[in-house]
């Protein structure tokens, strides 16, 4: 299928692109990778009178690791986080992550600020982003805000984005010392979005004693889902052995999942306490020796 008719605007800086975005409003879509709204649109699920291509906002594409965290601009394409060594190493869930998102082309042309904009509950950085305390830094014609990813994704495919702001760049948090992470997931297919999955960071001391652990949620309910571990991981010492079928069932207890015409909520509920299993097990082989 063919999008309906929009009108085109290529915008060279980014104050140029909040006045369109203010002129436009509700009727507005900001175009960067396109790997999400291009098929909406072909498929007539959106229809914005307004395209605002933001591709040649050249400011918009750099990586930085500050004291803030992993900075990530509008313009920077999923494998080429998932390639940068200095983001690798601030915060090693970021490439995990990225590995799982799609295919290759998809990841070569896909933004990963594109992609947390687009609020996909099914998708895997929201999550991250999430599970890390990041935020989104968006600016309109008013100014600049940072909003908490805890208080980003409002809904399915919805976020707190006003229609007039650019999220300009996404900053998620970096992994304290010894702390291990994982994220597993289940698709039908290789590169397919997933059935559900789960990622998780845990934080131990020099003895292996788990000091914190979280766990974020995604294809599981409307929104990413974030639960705190750390009521029933804290003190547990991952060079013993650990049973955490219970920390599962913990975790889920509070996850509503939901049902579509790909799984049952009972089969998602399934599936988020096998794959917590999964991933805590990950984590701790990850700071075993740490």
């Amino acid at each position: 299928m063919k999008p309906s008719r929009f009108s085109y605007h290529r915008p060279h800086t980014v104050d140029e692109a909040t006045r369109l975005l203010a002129d436009t409003g509700q009727h507005g879509k900001v175009l960067a990778g396109g790997q999400s709204l291009i098929p909406l649109m072909n498929m007539r699920l959106a229809a914005p009178e307004h395209i605002i291509d933001i591709n040649h906002l050249t400011d918009l594409d750099d990586i930085a690791v500050t004291s803030d965290g992993v900075v990530v601009e509008a313009l920077v394409r999923h494998s080429r986080l998932a390639a940068d060594d200095a983001a690798h190493a601030a915060q090693p869930l970021l490439r995990k992550a990225l590995q799982l998102v799609a295919h290759p082309a998809i990841r070569n042309r896909g933004t990963t600020v594109g992609s947390i904009v687009h609020a996909d509950p099914s998708a895997e950085m929201p999550a991250v982003l999430l599970l890390t305390g990041g935020s989104i830094q968006a600016r309109s014609t008013a100014g600049e805000r940072d909003i908490a990813a805890a208080d980003f994704f409002v809904g399915p495919m919805e976020s707190a984005l006003r229609p007039d702001e650019l999220a300009v760049s996404a900053t998620f948090g970096t992994a304290p010392d010894r702390a291990g992470t994982a994220i597993r997931e289940t698709t039908r297919r290789h590169g397919d979005y997933a059935l559900a999955g789960v990622a998780v960071i845990i934080t131990v001391d020099a003895e292996g004693a788990i000091q914190t652990a979280r766990a974020a949620y995604f294809s599981v309910a409307d929104t990413p889902q974030l639960v705190d571990l750390e009521a029933v991981l804290r003190g547990v010492n991952v060079r013993s052995g650990v049973e955490l079928q219970s920390v599962a069932d913990f975790a889920t207890a509070g996850v509503e999942p939901t049902a579509d015409i790909h799984a049952t909520a009972d089969y998602r509920a399934h599936l988020a306490r096998t794959l917590t299993v999964r991933a805590l097990s990950d984590a701790m082989e990850e700071v075993r020796d740490a």
